[in-house]
């Protein structure tokens, strides 16, 4: 059994996430989305929230794919991360260059404290990859319309914390 890895916060997560959770579907027998515990970010949606969110979401993906997913609270190091679930692979999505240096940086120090675990990355499709969760938020504490960006539930999630 493959089993990948798609480590983020997704506080909250958009459609770009969604793509790269479907395609990361076809490429692992078992997907699990590491839903970091990071507090240094300041998430808005609670721990509780997002995974919520992330298990909602993936729920009708589970089906159509045939694809095990499964959402994993994590707050130690990434490769720990992977070890603890068994994944073979780390799958991280780029939208830009600039996305690139930093994954860049960490799957050389990833192959260095675990050379077994196999980082691969998706790019976004292009009508996903200017979409940035902090943007979202951003757009949303304004008082914009971020439907073209998360899902319908997500957007109704975001319109409680920031109501108009």
């Amino acid at each position: 059994m493959r089993t990948g890895l798609y480590p983020g916060t997704f506080d909250p997560i958009t459609l770009g996430h969604v793509d790269i959770i479907k395609r990361a579907c076809k490429l692992v027998d078992k997907l699990v989305i590491g839903v970091a515990i990071n507090r240094d970010k300041g998430p808005l949606f609670s721990l509780e929230e997002r995974v919520a969110m992330v298990e909602a979401e993936c729920a009708a993906m589970t089906e159509a794919f045939g694809t095990e997913i499964v959402a994993h609270p994590f707050e130690n190091l990434l490769i720990d991360c992977a070890r603890d679930v068994g994944a073979e692979f780390i799958i991280r999505g780029l939208r830009a260059v600039a996305d690139f240096e930093y994954e860049y940086q960490m799957v050389g120090m990833n192959r260095k404290l675990d050379a077994s675990v196999t980082t691969v990355f998706l790019m976004a499709e292009a009508e996903h990859q200017a979409i940035a969760s902090k943007l979202v938020k951003e757009i949303a504490r304004l008082g914009g319309d971020v439907s073209q960006f998360v899902t319908s539930p997500v957007n109704a999630a975001l319109q409680e914390k920031f109501p108009r």
